[in-house]
């Protein structure tokens, strides 16, 4: 009998390192922080003063009061021009993230696909079915009863096609 080394905990790090989708995350997030300066200043210099000119650009000040006296820290104050500053700042960056980088990208796949398509006679998308959350569960079920092998409940465990 020879015993076999068990993988050390280096290797495994390595090995997690070294997968594809953990390169491809962390790429993906040093370029989202560098575009998110790009966005940020979008908005700040050429949004923020159009919507400025309209009406405020600062909205932190707007609340209610739910109590009779909101003098100085006394009473119940709600913040609401907080919540709505903070929601059209995501709504601004959302569509000038989509306008300017999601649309124009998009278009320039299809135009891509569209001239391979051409060049190559191949079809452009591919229709995969759609996968529910059963489907998924079923496959994860199926993948651990074949990991633990034919449980005693089992009427026809596979034993060589019989």
């Amino acid at each position: 009998m020879s015993a076999k080394k068990e993988p050390g905990v280096l290797d495994g790090f390595k090995a997690f390192l070294m997968r594809g989708n953990v390169v491809d995350l962390a790429v993906a997030v040093v370029i989202g922080a560098a575009f998110t300066n790009i966005v940020n200043a979008v908005v700040k210099g050429i949004i923020n003063p159009i919507v400025g000119a309209i009406g405020t650009q600062n909205l932190d000040h707007y609340s209610s009061c739910l109590s009779s006296s909101c003098e100085g820290n006394d009473g119940i104050r709600l913040m609401w021009g907080s919540v709505l500053g903070a929601t059209l700042q995501f709504v601004i960056t959302a569509a000038v993230v989509y306008f300017l980088m999601v649309l124009p990208m998009a278009k320039y796949l299809a135009r891509a696909a569209a001239r391979k398509k051409e060049k190559d006679g191949t079809p452009e998308v591919v229709e995969t079915p759609e996968v529910t959350e059963v489907d998924v569960l079923k496959e994860i079920r199926d993948a651990l009863v074949s990991q633990r092998g034919p449980g005693p409940n089992e009427r026809y465990p596979s034993h060589g096609g019989r």
